[in-house]
Formats: structure tokens, sequence, C-alpha cells
């Protein structure tokens, strides 16, 4: 058993550290690969993504916590936990950013799929914020569950537990690895990749945490379902429309 302890202290670091870092990234690889948009567009995008994340994470943070919400209900204290700095979800963050940026296109009329420079800077940020849930320790409520593995941590009441955000450190390095590889691919479609194997692999890592569960899953698992429902509806709505324009150029041919 590896003994780290609860440090909460380190996860507000952290958490700081990715967003630098994170921005860091999609200003190298912006400047390395170019932008289908414009520099005014592309920071509309920003603003819509950081707004739909914040919301988006705190939500469903906050839903995910439902037992403390309404014990905190219960005493009048809900307004202090409203206001807190916890309770706030990477699931969340995604979901919300991918729709605000959505609305945010289809209010300004973008129409150019601006999804697949955020892939890189998405896997650095949220793989430097995961050593902060890991540091944070019990403090934080993204540690795993009781296991007898060589690899468990002891978070500092000497029950060894699955390291999952060293698992999904893995995952991101690996993600990122893949998803960044010179293979062309159409636009728009690393993101909604990206996207598609996180929702899939939280699916999948979260059975290894101890969360609150509703038939079976906790709330952000059956968030990351709906945004892979939304996904695979976008793949046939744009499938649809590929074949459509195949058909129409046969005929004016």
């Amino acid at each position: 058993m590896i003994p780290i302890g609860s440090h909460p202290a380190c996860h507000p670091v952290f958490e700081t550290v990715a967003y630098a870092a994170g921005y860091a990234v999609f200003r190298w690889v912006r400047n390395r690969q170019g932008d289908i948009v414009s520099e005014p567009q592309r920071w509309t995008v920003l603003a819509a993504a950081a707004v739909g994340a914040l919301l988006g994470s705190r939500l469903l943070g906050l839903a995910e916590l439902w037992p403390t919400v309404l014990a905190a209900w219960r005493v009048g204290r809900v307004w202090a936990l409203l206001l807190s700095p916890g309770g706030k979800t990477i699931v969340g963050g995604l979901l919300g950013g991918w729709l605000g940026v959505e609305i945010a296109k289809r209010v300004t009329g973008i129409r150019r799929r601006t999804g697949d420079l955020f892939v890189l800077p998405l896997c650095v940020g949220i793989a430097v914020g995961r050593v902060g849930c890991l540091l944070a320790g019990l403090a934080d409520d993204t540690y795993g569950n009781r296991t007898s593995l060589a690899w468990a941590v002891d978070l500092g009441d000497g029950i060894g537990r699955h390291p999952v955000q060293l698992y999904e450190i893995l995952f991101l390095a690996l993600a990122g690895v893949l998803v960044n590889t010179n293979i062309r691919l159409p636009e728009g479609a690393r993101f909604r990749i990206f996207l598609a194997a996180y929702l899939g692999w939280r699916i999948a890592v979260d059975f290894l945490k101890p969360q609150p569960l509703v038939h079976g899953m906790n709330l952000i698992q059956w968030a990351c379902l709906a945004g892979l429902a939304a996904l695979g509806a976008l793949y046939l709505k744009d499938r649809r429309t590929s074949r459509r324009e195949v058909v129409q150029n046969v005929v004016v041919g």
C-alpha cells in the first residue's frame, strides 16, 4: 500500500496550474496548427466554453452530492454549500462547455467545427488537475473504493483504495497520444472521438468510486450516457446529411 495521506490545500493549487497548463498547450497547438476560425470567433468560442463549463461543472457536481445538498437544505445551509469552492465535476464541465459553444456558434453564425484544438489542452489540464484530486485525498470526492491490490493508496485512514486518479492520468496520456496523431480526420472528429472516449471511460471507472447510485449508476455516469447518446445522434445526423449531399451531387452531375 502506498501512503499518500490527505492534503486538501493541494487541490486549488493544482486546479490553478491545470488551467494555466491547458491554456498554454492550447496556445502552442494553435500556433503550430493554425486555426479554422478568426481571432474574434475563437474568443467567442472560448468564452462560451468557459461559461458553459463553469455552469455544467457546478450543476452536475452538486447533483452528484445530492445527499449532502438535502442535508444542507434541512438545516438551512444550502446557500453555504452552493457558495463553497467544492462540488464540481469534469464531466459536467465538458458537457456544459460543449453545449455552451454550440449555442454560441448558433447565435453568432459560426458554422465550422471548433473543438479539435481543445483535445490536447483538455488531456493535459485534466491530468494535472487529477494530481490535485489524488493529493487532496479523502477531502476530495473522487477517491476510489477499497482494494487489496499492490498499488493501492492510503489516503490517511489506513484503508487501501484504488488510485482512480492515477488510472485517469494514464488514460488521458494514452488518449492524448492516440487522438493527436497525424491521421487525417474530418473537421471536429478529434474532439468528438475524445469526448466519447472520456465519457465511456468515466462510465467504467466510476464503478470503482463510492458514490451514491441511482438505478445502479451514479449521476455522473448517467450524464456520460446522455452525452454519448447525443454524440451518437449527431453522428447519425451527419451520416444522413453526407448521403443526401452525395445523392444531390450525382443527380446534378
